[in-house]
């Protein structure tokens, strides 16, 4: 997260996300999403379904279709330069394996659902995502700079390219070369990173709701194609790259929730400004660490917002591959439940983690069973 801070920039009405800009239709066009206007009432709640923000509305579609293709990105010619050692691999994947079973307990669970080829993928992709983070929030964060990760991103397209420079890259330039995994999810997480670095504030929920893409909607993306998608899916591909997306920002609103006190001893507010000041809130009420009445009511409204983009992705759950059904329904189901300890605590996310124990977990695994192996509807 954040090194240094910018000052808040001022209110605005129209939220800009995506690409720059983007060519369409022989025209220079930008994508704008309508921020809805503040209620006169302390506490009224923006309707949440008017914050829904699509990969259309984030000139995503195109990642839609480069990831429906069945085969791997890489030219037939590059093929050579993928043939590494079977143990080689192996070790690899095995690192991988070790480093999301001690950081991801709750996401590692998850994979042990999944099939052999679809782990091994999981865990390369985790690794990296949690490489490219700990590039801003590690132990040598205090040596990041614009430069590294300009580095980073060089390292990705050559890992993209069939040329990974250390035994963690290579296992994701195999599953690169397994699954049609396309770079720009890749690549807007390290601009998560440049953003985490710049700024510490978000006036809104559109600007965090960017945020959150960037660190976590994009994992959605990246997960889609080595979960596979049933061939016998009554709704479109898109549909169900929504749903991955709004996992994603399900995901991550919930980390925010749940580190509120931690990310405040770092001097970091990850809350919609305009929605605290609704609760007559600030940002010394946070740093305080003391939960008052309007607290739990703000927190109330969070965690609401946070189990509505859970329910969003839900459709999309039940029409992945049947063999990664289980797994993901688990880790949603799971990760949803720490909504549930944070209201157990009484709304203290100040100065209390939640987090499930592992007894809930194991008694999650069935209810998840049941709900992947029901029809699709």
């Amino acid at each position: 997260m954040c090194s240094t801070c910018s000052p808040i920039p001022k209110p605005f009405h129209t939220v800009i996300i995506g690409r720059p800009w983007t060519q369409k239709s022989g025209a220079l066009v930008r994508a704008q999403v309508p921020v809805a206007p503040k209620s006169s009432g302390l506490h009224t709640f923006p309707e949440l379904s008017k914050q829904v923000i699509s990969l259309t509305d984030l000139q995503l579609v195109e990642i839609v279709e480069k990831q429906s293709r069945t085969s791997s990105p890489f030219p037939e010619s590059e093929h050579r330069k993928l043939q590494f050692h079977p143990p080689f691999l192996d070790e690899a994947y095995e690192r991988c394996r070790k480093l999301c079973a001690e950081y991801a307990k709750t996401f590692y669970l998850g994979t042990l659902l999944m099939t052999e080829e679809r782990q091994k993928a999981i865990w390369a992709i985790y690794v990296w995502c949690r490489r490219t983070d700990e590039l801003v929030d590690g132990p040598n964060a205090t040596y990041m700079s614009s430069t590294v990760l300009d580095r980073w991103e060089e390292r990705l397209q050559d890992l993209f390219d069939g040329h990974p420079y250390d035994m963690l890259d290579a296992a994701l330039a195999d599953t690169v070369f397994k699954f049609p995994l396309d770079i720009t999810p890749f690549r807007d997480m390290i601009e998560g990173m440049r953003m985490d670095t710049r700024k510490c504030r978000y006036e809104n929920f559109q600007e965090l709701y960017l945020y959150c893409y960037y660190v976590a909607g994009t994992v959605g993306l990246m997960s889609v194609p080595v979960m596979g998608i049933t061939v016998d899916s009554s709704i479109s591909n898109q549909s169900i790259y929504n749903a991955a997306l709004y996992l994603g920002i399900g995901n991550q609103l919930t980390n925010i929730l749940r580190d509120v006190g931690e990310d405040a001893l770092r001097g970091r507010v990850y809350l919609p400004q305009d929605e605290l000041a609704q609760f007559g809130l600030t940002d010394e009420d946070v740093f305080s660490r003391k939960v008052t009445d309007r607290w739990r009511e703000f927190m109330k409204q969070q965690i609401t917002r946070a189990r509505f983009y859970f329910n969003m992705a839900e459709e999309g759950v039940s029409h992945l591959n049947k063999a990664s059904r289980w797994p993901v329904w688990s880790s949603l189901m799971i990760y949803r439940k720490i909504l549930d300890e944070i209201e157990e605590n009484d709304y203290d996310n100040l100065t209390k983690r939640a987090y499930v124990g592992r007894t809930k977990k194991l008694l999650t695994l069935p209810l998840a069973y049941s709900r992947a192996t029901s029809v699709p509807t």
